[in-house]
């Protein structure tokens, strides 16, 4: 038999109104109490019940998350992240795979609204404007993680992307390299990391290709693809700078099948600085995200705005790092 209010209340101590103003964060309760309630609730499996607080107009404790590829390890990652700031304060997490695809995006949205969800986080590769839009006239809480939406007057937790494209540059620069490749999927994030490179190369006067190619999607296969035309050509790069590190990878397959070494014959870089950058052979250098910071902060911004604890919309922008490995080295060639 499944547990009930009185349950908890029972076992805490307590009167089941301290419970209820527990689950509901009302009323004045100390932290120590708060707490307690809430360690027997994970121990004894207490679920309040969704509906009957949705119906109330009371809080589900309930976040819905927008990601747009899963099997991309900076989403899984930074999806785990969220998962866990959001466990801490009493929150389940429902996350929605949108496969970059509007029509997904507007369909989950729509799906969470009638779920009754507190609020919903938009990860980067988020395009559906429109309906973030209508989110925000409906005074529906939302943030945006890992991407900017200028045009939107919500709460963000991002990088500076443009300095991550242009310390990835600079570091390859710096090491003599001047026929520097760029693979990127066509997304707002990529498109300001290319930003940066084109300023690094802008900088040491080599040539910029205005032209570029963009890859259809993340996965390491893209990867793979790209880096083999370019490897081909008649002028082949020294360097690669990936925006990802799932494409990294596949520009290290590449160069493999091609008898290249990496980095003797061929430099790479990655960007976002997952768990496939520490394991990939050789040890990826990349371009680190703060991935935790990253989940953690707009957790906190958004509850902070469903408990009604703040008035004014936050744009924090983190640093990004470079993360020197084995795929990097000083160029040898004439």
């Amino acid at each position: 038999m499944k547990p009930t209010i009185y349950d908890v209340a029972k076992k805490a101590g307590v009167s089941i109104a301290t419970v209820s103003k527990v689950i509901n964060n009302t009323g004045r309760i100390s932290e120590k109490t708060r707490k307690k309630i809430m360690a027997l609730m994970e121990e004894m499996e207490y679920q309040p019940s969704v509906v009957a607080s949705a119906l109330t107009g009371k809080s589900t404790y309930t976040i819905g998350l927008l990601i747009p590829d899963l099997a991309n390890p900076f989403f899984s990652e930074i999806a785990r992240s969220i998962e866990d700031r959001g466990h801490s304060l009493g929150y389940n997490i429902v996350i929605c795979s949108t496969d970059y695809d509007p029509e997904k995006e507007a369909k989950y949205t729509s799906l969470l609204k009638q779920k009754s969800v507190d609020g919903i986080i938009l990860a980067s590769g988020f395009e559906n404007l429109k309906g973030a839009k209508e989110l925000i006239h409906q005074n529906f809480p939302i943030a945006v993680v890992a991407r900017e939406i200028p045009s939107l007057e919500v709460d963000t937790v991002s990088i500076d992307n443009f300095l991550g494209g242009y310390q990835a540059a600079s570091h390859l620069i710096g090491l003599g390299h001047k026929r520097i490749a760029i693979i990127a999927r066509d997304v707002w994030s990529n498109r300001e990391r290319i930003r940066g490179y084109k300023q690094a190369l802008e900088e040491a006067n080599l040539e910029v290709n205005d032209q570029m190619e963009f890859v259809k999607d993340s996965a390491v296969e893209s990867g793979k693809e790209m880096a083999s035309k370019l490897l081909d050509s008649s002028s082949p790069p020294t360097a690669i700078f990936a925006c990802n590190d799932s494409l990294a990878i596949g520009v290290i397959q590449a160069a493999r099948q091609r008898g290249l070494s990496v980095p003797n014959n061929l430099s790479v870089v990655g960007f976002d600085d997952t768990i496939w950058a520490k394991i990939s052979d050789p040890p990826l250098t990349t371009i680190a995200q703060p991935i935790r910071e990253m989940g953690y902060g707009v957790m906190d911004l958004l509850i902070q705005e469903i408990r009604g604890l703040k008035h004014m919309k936050q744009r924090l922008i983190l640093l990004p790092k470079l993360v020197e490995r084995e795929t990097t080295m000083a160029y040898r060639g004439k």
